[in-house]
């Protein structure tokens, strides 16, 4: 999959373009959510992962059939998301969750919204059916608002149940249904059945 559009806010001939994510991807994406990790809320590792670990969640992403992308502007990696499973219990085989991030300068330029825009179409051709975006900090306005814009609702807000940067940190938890959510039911190995 690529797709190629221009970011808002940047000037005519920067294309944006958003594909599958390869190898050589994961140093540039890993150095972008590095600094989440050392610097912001929205995540709450605090220390980085090794590049082995970082691949390791592309890998497992891939190996369930689920995209994790980049967005390239120009050549140069300026963000990602992916799909991972919500949690690893059966009944939650329809569900799954969401992650995005963007180079530091870049947000409100319309690449978070690309990315995640088509982490969902992508995910809307698989058999799931809802997809979870547990967001760290609840003052973390951007990502609301993104996946708000994306057609996530607010399901509630866990309030302080992180601690990192000298603060206490709340997990706002948002719900969007993927495809015909829970009207259908996936079948094993074939199309979805409707309710």
């Amino acid at each position: 999959m690529e797709r190629s559009t221009f970011a808002p806010g940047q000037p005519p001939g920067c294309g944006l373009i958003i594909r599958d994510a390869d190898e050589k991807d994961m140093a540039p994406a890993l150095a972008i959510y590095a600094h989440h990790v050392l610097h912001g809320l929205a995540t709450f590792e605090e220390t980085p992962p090794t590049i082995g670990e970082f691949a390791a969640r592309r890998a497992a992403a891939l190996e369930q059939g689920l995209p994790f992308l980049i967005a390239a502007l120009d050549g140069t990696i300026v963000g990602y998301s992916y799909a991972a499973e919500y949690r690893a219990r059966t009944a939650y085989r329809h569900t799954i969750e969401d992650s995005v991030y963007v180079a530091v300068g870049l947000g409100g330029r319309g690449v978070g919204t690309m990315l995640l825009a088509a982490l969902i179409e992508r995910c809307e051709a698989g058999p799931w059916r809802q997809m979870i975006a547990v967001i760290g900090d609840s003052g973390n306005a951007g990502s609301i608002a993104l996946h708000k814009n994306l057609g996530f609702a607010h399901r509630g807000t866990l309030r302080s149940v992180g601690r990192k940067l000298g603060q206490w940190i709340d997990t706002v938890l948002m719900q969007r249904p993927l495809g015909a959510g829970d009207a259908s039911i996936p079948g094993e190995g074939e199309g979805a059945k409707q309710m």
